[in-house]
């Protein structure tokens, strides 16, 4: 895993650029969408594994969407809980839209009896408390809510549990991208995740490259997921 230096000349992809590049790698290469899941949560684990080493024991709490940016997240609750921490697995939205790659690895999350809590998006006065009891003990919080798919405002009650996730005061560390940022221009979908440190995947974002981004990003770290950009990929 690299850490991606502001100075240094490094490659670059927009949000069509990440579809193409993993379209590529499913329907071409035959790179099953699970493998590359997998990929990318256990190398996002092994990471915050070793930022967490001298934590006696350590206390993590994943906020995770309902699409694949989430299933990352369900993957790191695996390799977490796998690894003896103590993990929360929160779920933001209808666990019933869980769809894919997504809902195997929260199945199996299910199977080893790791509970999965789930956070009402219905009202939004009630979002804040939630949270606060749900990450209170946490020694750092993952952000795996929304990915670099995401366009357009921020619902009303998200923005609220992206506020409350800030307001924490707890370390958080995102996965591929701060939830509510835009991946093209690195400017917030009316509220963004304020991430100490970000696992992004494959190569660095566009929107990334930004000095005022950095409040959302924090350092930024790129991990691979098996494949690279290169030998015939969609990427120049």
């Amino acid at each position: 895993m690299k850490k991606f230096q502001p100075d240094q000349k490094c490659l670059l992809m927009s949000r069509d650029e990440v579809r193409a590049f993993d379209a590529w790698a499913i329907n071409e290469l035959g790179i099953p969408g699970i493998v590359l899941m997998e990929n990318a949560g256990s190398k996002c684990a092994q990471f915050i594994i070793e930022t967490l080493s001298k934590t006696k024991n350590p206390v993590v709490c994943i906020f995770c969407g309902t699409g694949n940016n989430g299933g990352d997240g369900f993957v790191i609750a695996r390799h977490l809980f796998n690894a003896g921490f103590a993990v929360t697995v929160v779920v933001c939205g209808d666990i019933d839209k869980i769809r894919g790659d997504a809902k195997i690895n929260l199945d199996i999350l299910t199977r080893l009896d790791l509970k999965i809590e789930l956070l009402d998006m219905e009202g939004t006065e009630i979002i804040e408390a939630n949270v606060i009891k749900l990450a209170n003990d946490a020694n750092m919080i993952i952000d795996a809510i929304f990915g670099t798919g995401l366009i357009g405002a921020v619902r009303d009650e998200y923005k609220r549990l992206i506020e409350s996730i800030n307001g924490l005061g707890c370390p958080i560390l995102s996965v591929d991208i701060p939830s509510g940022l835009d991946c093209d221009t690195g400017l917030p979908f009316g509220a963004s995740i304020k991430a100490n440190c970000t696992v992004t995947f494959v190569a660095v974002k566009k929107g990334f490259v930004f000095e005022n981004t950095r409040v959302y990003t924090g350092d930024i770290f790129v991990a691979s997921i098996g494949i690279e950009p290169k030998h015939g990929s969609p990427q120049k």
